[in-house]
């Protein structure tokens, strides 16, 4: 074959395929949500800010939030604290939750938004308490048919988009660590990021929800299969949830919620594959699960 005079042809015809996206999404709002575990591998890190820098210069109006699990284990084994999930969620002490403070929005928030501001002053830090954005109240699970004490772990009450919206009218990208006031006490909760992510998305009213992971999507069968299922209404989903495994529970529980509540498309994607975000956003060779609302003719 000869080789082509133009060696940037591939990209031009990649930007060139990408018009119909950026018609199609320029000015919508997308709630990312970045999980820890997917932030194991510092390129794909790397990528992943340069791919919100690029959805914000597209004309995009992205909004991420960030888990951090792996991140604060590290931390609380440091300090010889114990490690303790109840109900699968993580019992957090007031001293845990000190470090799940200080890790969220001290460490890896810092480190997000600094690979972001690489590409541009764009990214701003906050958490769930700036503005009361996120207010909570002490979730108390059941386990045996018995209430169990997990400590400052919050189930939401109320979502303040203001201080959001002031950030995304002024150009910038909010990151957004998932810690929680309290409703009642005033004190601090520890919150689901999944959950976060889905509440905010709902609240601003977003175009997609996007949960990036470390798996491919929604396994079918699994455990006994490996099979990922592509596309799933919301009535669709709500039948699977019982069966699935407690990782995946939170994630499609918020995106159930989320495209019920008028977000448009919600998606569990592999945050192992580099740009996903992009391949999502802008290709036919988005990966993983793609859910959404029960009248799918609705959409593209």
């Amino acid at each position: 074959m000869t080789p082509s005079p133009y060696p940037a042809l591939a990209k031009a015809r990649s930007v060139s395929e990408a018009l119909p996206w950026l018609a199609r999404h320029q000015g919508r709002t997308v709630v990312i949500k970045l999980g820890g575990h997917a932030m194991a591998d510092a390129e794909l890190t790397a990528a992943f800010a340069g791919d919100v820098a690029f959805l914000r210069y597209a004309g995009l109006r992205p909004v991420v939030v960030h888990g951090g699990g792996p991140q604060i284990d590290r931390e609380l084994e440091h300090r010889a604290l114990p490690r303790e999930f109840r109900a699968g969620l993580r019992v957090t002490s007031p001293l845990a939750m000190d470090v799940v403070r200080m890790v969220l929005a001290g460490r890896v928030q810092r480190e997000l938004v600094g690979l972001i501001n690489r590409h541009g002053p764009l990214a701003v830090g906050m958490t769930g308490e700036d503005g009361d954005t996120l207010t909570a109240t002490r979730l108390t699970p059941w386990l045996d048919g018995e209430p169990v004490d997990i400590g400052r772990v919050g189930s939401l009450t109320r979502v303040d988009t203001t201080t959001v919206r002031t950030l995304l009218d002024a150009g910038r990208i909010p990151v957004v660590s998932p810690v929680a006031r309290g409703a009642e006490d005033h004190g601090v909760y520890n919150v689901n990021a999944d959950t976060a992510a889905a509440a905010l998305a709902t609240a601003l009213g977003a175009e997609a929800l996007v949960m990036l992971t470390d798996v491919a999507g929604l396994y079918a069968g699994w455990p006994h299969g490996d099979e990922v299922i592509r596309r799933l209404t919301a009535v669709e989903l709500e039948k699977l949830l019982p069966e699935l495994s407690e990782g995946m529970v939170p994630k499609m529980t918020g995106c159930l919620h989320a495209v019920r509540g008028g977000v448009r498309v919600a998606r569990v994607i592999d945050g192992r594959v580099p740009h996903s975000v992009l391949l999502d956003m802008f290709t036919e060779e988005a990966s993983g699960t793609t859910i959404v609302p029960d009248e799918p003719e609705l959409l593209p």
